[in-house]
């Protein structure tokens, strides 16, 4: 007798779509466009920083949760990286490096603070025998998703649950972090430029050349989110020393931030969604607590530093890396006091997450 075929496995098995995943996936695309366009448009009349990015996120997990199959190419997030990173790099103010060198103590006792905080979440996870101990530990880990996917795969964890956990963290952060920024008075920065405006052509290849030449290397190197922190590095040195000035122009960037927003919202399977459903509620628990753990972080930082809300709260947040830095750079905050906190937990968790993940495993 032939095995009998887990459905919930393999979402592309004709046998096993449903819903949306029924249409031939052109049409998938265009229902998602269909979705997204209004929900952007919204947002972005309503003032919401990063609504061009929610919308889509938005649009993508309602096509997702509704069995559509489609998914992002992975050249495609790899070119939205590296265009963040490069847009992240333009907008960072000289002070970026003095900034973490004379506030290091500060960022290092928040970040370790915040890791201690997902690490206690992911324990308690697994001691209730939710879920087996590695696999909470890397599903509640601080750090980009996409990296800690990878990381926890190559521990052992079950990849399904670590990418429903990180992408339910990444939503909740990104949902709240827009919502604090447009009720708190932190609407889009600066005039809009015109959407198909003129843009220097020879700035704009060089600024594409160096960003996708960095994110290559990045991979290559196999640095921990080197897709985009090699760009970015790269991009704001050359920044910063005038060498290059980078030009980016808006409908760019605006296709950046809908494709990060897919990315997001596909990542939420019915399939993923089946296989979590016993863990959904202790893993939302846990994100609302380290949330609130995150804003008495960033309460700290406005009492003792006198930062400015919104900064200290985007600085603080816990992931993921790129949809907090679209926001940031879609607000009026210190881009690069957050910028230097965000990329100090990631490279942290990062360096000491599998020492982490492998000592909570072995006593859980």
């Amino acid at each position: 007798m032939p095995p009998v075929k887990d459905k919930s496995q393999h979402p592309d098995d004709p046998e096993a779509r449903s819903g949306i995943g029924l249409l031939r996936k052109p049409v998938q695309w265009l229902v998602l466009f269909v979705l997204s366009a209004p929900l952007a448009v919204f947002f972005e009349i309503a003032g919401i920083p990063a609504g061009l990015m929610m919308g889509p996120m938005f649009a993508g997990v309602v096509v997702a949760i509704n069995g559509g199959t489609i998914r992002l190419p992975r050249v495609c997030f790899f070119g939205v990286q590296v265009v963040l990173a490069m847009m992240i790099a333009g907008m960072v103010s000289p002070n970026l490096i003095d900034t973490f060198l004379s506030r290091w103590p500060i960022f290092l006792a928040i970040v370790l603070s915040v890791i201690a905080m997902s690490t206690l979440s992911g324990w308690v996870i697994a001691r209730m025998g939710i879920l087996p101990g590695t696999t909470a530990i890397w599903g509640s880990s601080a750090g980009a998703a996409s990296t800690m996917l990878v990381m926890g795969g190559a521990y052992g964890a079950d990849i399904r649950l670590v990418a429903f956990m990180q992408y339910l963290r990444v939503v909740f952060v990104a949902t709240l972090a827009t919502l604090i920024g447009h009720f708190g008075g932190h609407q889009a920065m600066a005039e809009r430029l015109p959407f198909f405006g003129p843009f220097d052509l020879q700035a704009f290849a060089l600024t594409l050349g160096i960003g996708v030449g960095a994110g290559i290397l990045g991979r290559l190197l196999r640095i921990p989110a080197g897709s985009f922190l090699t760009p970015f590095g790269v991009g704001a040195l050359l920044s910063l020393t005038g060498t290059i000035h980078v030009e980016l122009p808006p409908w760019l960037l605006a296709t950046a931030f809908a494709l990060l927003g897919w990315s997001i919202g596909l990542g939420f399977t019915r399939s993923i969604l089946l296989h979590a459903r016993r863990a959904f509620v202790p893993t939302v628990v846990s994100i609302v607590v380290l949330l609130a753990f995150s804003g008495l972080l960033a309460y700290l930082l406005v009492i003792w530093l006198g930062i400015d809300p919104m900064t200290a709260y985007l600085a603080t947040s816990p992931g993921g890396l790129d949809s907090i830095a679209v926001i940031a750079a879609s607000s009026n905050v210190d881009l690069s006091f957050v910028m230097a906190l965000q990329t100090a937990r990631l490279v942290i968790i990062t360096l000491i997450g599998p020492l982490i993940a492998r000592f909570v495993a072995d006593r859980t």
